[in-house]
């Protein structure tokens, strides 16, 4: 299988690093043709532009500025997210990739009027992610990062794919041993992908 893995933390040095380090080697031990998409290194600009804003629906030329992205995610079938959670939401980075690639054409199409997911090549999904605060104070402010992947993605990419959610809550005071344990756990999750 084709596997985009979307990574989006700048310090390669950080928890967010090892664990898509992890993700990259439990995918590619399964057999999966990785994808690697480190928005960071690649320098990706997550700025949705005026003139992209007012092409969005023109479907010759919406995708023109990010056709090489536009072109990985279709050629994915499975999408791989490893990111940070900063402020209950995605980093900018990842969330101008979504802006900028989940595009009409690509992600959804207009059908009298109405949307119609289109990214069924993604037949499945999984998130890696960390937050700073507990999963209360997440649950208490809706958990926008995990319903962004359990519903929004999930009504774009094929109907019924799976979608695994992987999330180290309070990282601000885990042990070492509970970071070695999460770490375990993807790399056991993702090499059954």
């Amino acid at each position: 299988m084709r596997v985009l893995v979307l990574f989006s933390h700048p310090v390669e040095t950080s928890f967010g690093a090892a664990l898509h380090e992890r993700v990259l080697g439990a995918l590619r031990t399964a057999g999966h043709e990785v994808d690697d998409c480190d928005l960071y290194a690649e320098g990706f600009d997550p700025r949705l532009t005026r003139e992209e804003r007012l092409g969005y629906h023109d479907l010759e030329t919406n995708q023109t500025n990010v056709k090489d992205y536009v072109d990985r995610l279709l050629a994915a079938d499975a999408l791989v997210i490893v990111t940070p959670v900063w402020n209950f939401g995605h980093p900018a980075i990842l969330k101008g990739f979504f802006d900028r690639v989940f595009l009409p054409g690509v992600s959804f199409k207009m059908k009298n009027g109405k949307v119609a997911p289109s990214l069924h090549n993604i037949r499945k999904l999984a998130v890696v992610t960390t937050y700073g605060g507990t999963r209360l104070r997440a649950f208490l402010v809706g958990d926008p990062p995990r319903k962004i992947a359990t519903r929004v993605l999930r009504a774009v990419i094929k109907p019924a794919a799976p979608v695994r959610y992987h999330a180290l809550y309070d990282m601000n005071r885990v042990t070492e041993d509970q970071r070695k344990a999460f770490l375990e756990k993807v790399g056991t999750s993702l090499e059954a992908f």
